[in-house]
C-alpha cells in the first residue's frame, strides 16, 4: 500500500472535567494503525480501560503482516485486560470503553483495509468528496433505527443516544464488527469518538474534510467545529490520507515492462 498521511487531534470539550478518550497512531511506512477509544465511567476511570484498549491495540504495529482475525483476537485481549483491572482494582468497577480504528491486513495476498468497532465511535471513509459512514453504531438509538421505531432527525436527539449496547470490559466479551475494503487512490478517512458525531452532522463532517488537503488542518477544523457546536463530550479524531500522487506512483511501478 502507498505512503499513508495521518493527523491527530482530541480536546477535552466545554464540559467535561477530564478527557476519557485516548488514540493510537502508528504508520510505520504503509502498515498503518490508528485507533480511538473513547471511555465510559466517569469516576470508575473510563480515561483508563480506553488508555487499555488503545495499548493492546498498539500491539499489532509491530506485526509485518496482520490479518483480520488478529484485529479481533487484540480486542478481546483488551477486554480481558481492562477486567483484569477492575479485578485488582475494584474502584475501576464500572468502567468500559468503546473503540474503532483503521488498519492493514493481508487478505486474498494483498494490502487491504481493516475497518473495525464496538459500541458508537466511528470510522468514515471519503472518496471523491463524498462520504460515507463505514461502522455501524452498536447503540440503542441505532437499533430502534433500523427497527424502523424512529428517524434519524428523531436519533439526533433521543434520550437514549449514548446507551451503546456493545463496549469493551464486559464479562462476554462484545462481537466486533470488521469490514475488509480494497484501498483507494487519493481516499481520506476518519476516526472519531461520539464526541464529534454527535455535534456534527454528515454534510458538516463532509465539508470540514475536504476543506483541505491538509490532514492536520482537517483534524483541527473538525475538533474546533464540534467544540464550537456544544463540546458536551471529549472530541477525539484521527484524519488518515492514503497519498494519491504515492500510489499512481506504486501502481505506475507495477505495470511497467
Amino acid at each position: 500500500m502507498a505512503r499513508l498521511l495521518y493527523s491527530a487531534r482530541t480536546d477535552v470539550g466545554m464540559i467535561r472535567s477530564g478527557n476519557e478518550d485516548n488514540f493510537a497512531v502508528d504508520a510505520n511506512g504503509d502498515r498503518g494503525l490508528f485507533v480511538v477509544a473513547d471511555g465510559m465511567g466517569g469516576h470508575a476511570a473510563g480515561e483508563v480501560a480506553s488508555g487499555i484498549a488503545t495499548a493492546t491495540l498498539a500491539e499489532l504495529a509491530a506485526m509485518e503482516r496482520r490479518r483480520s482475525d488478529d484485529v479481533v483476537e487484540a480486542l478481546e485481549r483488551a477486554n480481558r485486560r481492562i477486567l483484569e483491572s477492575v479485578a485488582t482494582h475494584p474502584d475501576q468497577t464500572g468502567m468500559g470503553t468503546t473503540v474503532a480504528g483503521l488498519t492493514v491486513v493481508t487478505a486474498g495476498g494483498s494490502d487491504q483495509w481493516a475497518v473495525f468497532n464496538v459500541g458508537d465511535s466511528r470510522v468514515y471513509r471519503c472518496i471523491d468528496d463524498r462520504l460515507t459512514l463505514v461502522t455501524v453504531d452498536h447503540s440503542e438509538v441505532r437499533e430502534l433505527v433500523d427497527a424502523g421505531f424512529i428517524t434519524e432527525e428523531e436519533a439526533a436527539h433521543h434520550p437514549l443516544r449514548n446507551v451503546v449496547t456493545r463496549s469493551l470490559g464486559t464479562d462476554t466479551a462484545p462481537t466486533p464488527d470488521v469490514w475488509v475494503l480494497p484501498p483507494h487512490s487519493g481516499e481520506r478517512f476518519v476516526i472519531c469518538s461520539d464526541g464529534l458525531s454527535n455535534e456534527l452532522g454528515a454534510d458538516e463532517i463532509r465539508r470540514l474534510l475536504t476543506g483541505s488537503d491538509d490532514p492536520q488542518q482537517a483534524a483541527d477544523a473538525l475538533v474546533a467545529a464540534a467544540v464550537e457546536a456544544g463540546g458536551r463530550d471529549n472530541v477525539s479524531v484521527i484524519v488518515v490520507d492514503l497519498d494519491a500522487d504515492e500510489r499512481e506512483q506504486d501502481l505506475d511501478a507495477d505495470t511497467s515492462p
